[in-house]
C-alpha cells in the first residue's frame, strides 16, 4: 500500500494482500458513504465472478441491507469494546463456540445482526459460487470507514475464529494505509491547486498544456488557451484593502469555473496574482471565443472590479505550427497584452489580429516591458514555432 502511487493502487494492494494473508480467493474493499446511505465497492480483487469489475463505477449496496456497520459496530464501541470481524457461510451464520477463546456462545446474535441481516451476504455468497467469507470493519479516525471482505470458494475450509481475529488486525493495517494515502492525496491536491480560489495552479496548467500539445501533434486535436488579466486589482487592494481584493479574485475564479464548464474537459486555473487562464482541448476555436466573450461580460459585472483583459491562442486559428506549450502561451499572452492596451471589452484572438503574432515573436524591448511574455527565450535564440 505504501508503494502505491494512487488511491486505486492502494485499494488493490490492500485487497490482494488481505486475500493472500487469509488464504482467500477473492477480496473486496468497500467504503461507507454516509451521505448516501450506502456501501460503495472500491475494488474487487482476485477471482472475480461474472459481472464483477476490478474497479466498479457503481457497485453499491444500501446500508439498511448490511446495517451491522451502522448498528452492531457502534453498539460494541459504546460498550467499550472494539469492532471484530465475523464469518458468514453460504449455509447460514456461524455462531461462536467454545474454541472462540472463551467468548460467550451466541454473543453476536444478542445484537440481532446475525439473525436479521446475514441473509443478504449469504445470498451473495451463493449467487457468486463462494462458500464463506470473513468481513472486517475498517475504522478510520475513530469511526467506521468501510469494510474489508475476503471470501473462499465452495469446498474450501470455512474461516474460523482465528481467521476473523487476523482479519481484524489486517483491517487495522489497511486503515493505516488508507490514512497515509489520503494524506498524500491531499498533499498532491495542494501542489496543483490555488489555495485562494480552489482553481488549478500554474503547475497543473504546465502539465496539462504539455500533454495537450503532444496530443495536438499526434492527432491534430484543437488546443486553445485563454489568458485573462483581472483589471484594477491593485487599485482595489489600495482603496478597499487586500481582503476585498481577495474576494474579487475568488469571485472571478467562480465566474471562470462556471464559464469553463461550458467547454467539456476544460481546465480553469489561476496562474498567480491577477492572472488566470482557461485551457480547452477538443472544442473548436469559435466555441472557445464565445465562452471567453461571455466570461468578459460576466467579469465586467463584478463589484469593485474593472473587467478583464483576455487573449486567446488556438491551434484552430491560423497561428502557424505549434510544437511547444511555450509557443501557445506566448501567443495567448501577446493577445492579452493587446486586449489590455486597447481596453477591449472582448477577447483578442491570435491569428485574427495580425499584430499579435508579430508581438509574440519579437524580443522584449526592456526589462520592464509588459511583453516579457511567459516562456520567452533570450533574444539570441530564435522563437520556436
Amino acid at each position: 500500500m505504501a508503494a502505491a502511487h494512487t488511491p486505486r493502487g492502494c485499494w488493490r494492494a490492500a485487497a490482494l494482500g488481505a486475500c493472500e494473508a487469509l488464504g482467500g480467493s477473492f477480496a473486496a474493499l468497500s467504503v461507507w458513504e454516509r451521505g448516501r446511505g450506502r456501501l460503495r465497492v472500491l475494488v474487487n480483487a482476485g477471482d472475480r465472478a461474472e459481472g464483477e469489475e476490478e474497479f466498479p463505477d457503481e457497485e453499491t449496496y444500501p446500508v439498511h441491507q448490511f446495517p451491522e456497520i451502522t448498528e452492531f459496530l457502534h453498539e460494541r464501541w459504546a460498550g467499550g469494546g472494539e469492532p471484530d470481524a465475523w464469518v458468514e457461510t453460504a449455509e447460514g451464520p456461524v455462531e461462536p463456540g467454545p474454541a472462540d477463546g472463551g467468548r460467550e456462545a451466541g454473543a453476536a446474535g444478542a445484537h440481532g445482526y446475525r439473525q436479521g441481516y446475514c441473509h443478504q451476504r449469504v445470498a451473495a455468497l451463493r449467487r457468486r459460487g463462494r462458500g464463506c467469507c470473513v468481513v472486517a470493519p475498517i475504522v478510520l479516525h475513530g469511526r467506521a470507514w468501510g469494510e474489508l471482505y475476503v471470501a473462499r470458494p465452495v469446498g474450501e475450509p470455512v474461516f474460523g475464529r482465528a481467521d476473523a481475529d487476523f482479519a481484524t488486525v489486517l483491517a487495522a493495517v489497511v486503515a493505516a494505509g488508507i490514512s497515509q494515502t489520503e494524506r498524500l492525496e491531499e498533499v498532491r491536491k495542494l501542489a496543483f491547486t490555488d489555495p485562494l480560489t480552489g482553481l488549478a495552479n500554474r503547475r497543473a496548467v504546465d502539465m496539462r498544456l504539455d500533454e495537450a500539445v503532444e496530443r495536438h501533434r499526434a492527432d491534430g486535436a484543437v488546443v486553445s488557451l485563454a489568458v485573462c488579466d483581472l483589471n484594477g486589482l491593485k487599485t482595489v487592494n489600495d482603496t478597499h484593502g487586500h481582503a476585498v481584493g481577495d474576494r474579487l479574485l475568488e469571485r472571478f475564479g467562480s465566474v471562470l469555473s462556471r464559464c469553463g464548464a461550458m467547454l467539456p474537459g476544460a481546465l480553469s486555473a489561476r496562474l498567480g496574482g491577477d492572472e488566470f487562464c482557461l485551457l480547452a482541448v477538443g472544442p473548436g476555436a469559435d466555441e472557445v471565443v464565445a465562452v471567453a466573450t461571455e466570461l468578459c461580460e460576466r467579469a465586467a459585472e463584478l463589484e469593485f472590479g474593472n473587467g478583464v483583459a483576455c487573449g486567446i491562442a488556438s491551434t484552430g486559428d491560423p497561428i502557424g505550427p505549434v510544437v511547444s506549450a511555450r509557443r501557445l502561451f506566448r501567443l495567448a499572452d501577446a493577445a492579452q497584452y493587446r486586449a489590455k492596451a486597447a481596453r477591449s471589452l472582448r477577447p483578442v484572438v491570435a491569428g485574427r489580429d495580425g499584430e499579435v503574432i508579430r508581438l509574440a515573436d519579437s524580443p522584449p524591448k526592456a526589462a520592464h516591458d509588459r511583453r516579457r511574455l511567459r516562456g520567452n527565450r533570450p533574444s539570441a535564440e530564435p522563437p520556436d514555432r
